[in-house]
């Protein structure tokens, strides 16, 4: 994907080239849904967790809607905690299930669209999100991505979960930080930028700023106010 991105650009320009990146938040912008409160109830009617920790998680999601603070942590530790019986490939097998039986009714066409013609006009898309690598794996085969950067979660020696992350969750600066790793390490330091950004959430800021061409997706109002101070398009998506 690097040497071909690379390639066209050289054959555009015959200079050194820099790769140009679109960059998409996943729950809330290209999904019409937050993956986690989906991914909650999932579990739920599967079985995997019970009641109270359904609502643990519930009782995040409105602490992070109404911008408390909150431990990013926690809540994943929550979700996989009764997973850590099952191998990394079951778990993936899970997440996959979960995004194919579930998630795939919440995609906007714009978003979908969008995609295509950030591809068409020469754009490396990746997916940036702070949801499961396993969740966004999925949604990249789906969708079309040519990459997705999520948050990983920590396996032991046998390859069961941890229930701790891995590294740090992909949201709000963290998501400049894997881009930045990711793209650095396909296109070396200098060799790219990020041409267009979309994002929902004012925690997707950070992210937004690296762009040429910023967008705010439906945003909550936090972010909208943010986005009319800084002259930043509101696209509404469905």
């Amino acid at each position: 994907m690097a040497q071909e991105a690379i390639a066209a650009q050289e054959g555009r320009s015959g200079e050194t080239p820099s790769v140009p990146i679109a960059v998409f938040d996943f729950d809330g912008t290209v999904i019409n849904a937050q993956s986690g409160t989906q991914f909650t109830k999932y579990l739920l009617l599967k079985h995997y967790i019970g009641p109270i920790i359904a609502f643990k998680v519930i009782w995040w999601g409105l602490r992070y809607t109404l911008h408390l603070p909150i431990d990013q942590d926690r809540v994943r530790f929550y979700l996989t905690d009764n997973l850590r019986a099952y191998s990394k490939a079951q778990v993936y097998a899970i997440m996959k299930d979960f995004h194919d039986t579930v998630l795939v009714r919440y995609y906007r066409q714009d978003a979908l669209k969008q995609l295509k013609d950030c591809r068409e006009d020469g754009c490396v898309c990746v997916l940036v999100s702070a949801t499961f690598q396993g969740v966004a794996d999925a949604a990249k085969d789906y969708a079309g991505f040519d990459a997705a950067l999520a948050t990983r979660m920590e396996w032991d020696a046998q390859g069961y979960l941890t229930g701790n992350v891995s590294g740090s969750v992909v949201e709000g600066a963290g998501k400049v930080t894997a881009l930045e790793d990711w793209a650095n390490e396909q296109f070396g330091q200098g060799g790219w930028h990020v041409e267009y950004a979309f994002g929902d959430h004012y925690t997707d800021k950070p992210m937004l700023s690296l762009a040429e061409r910023p967008f705010a997706v439906d945003p909550g109002k936090t972010l909208k106010r943010a986005a009319e101070a800084l002259g930043w398009p509101v696209l509404l998506w469905r």
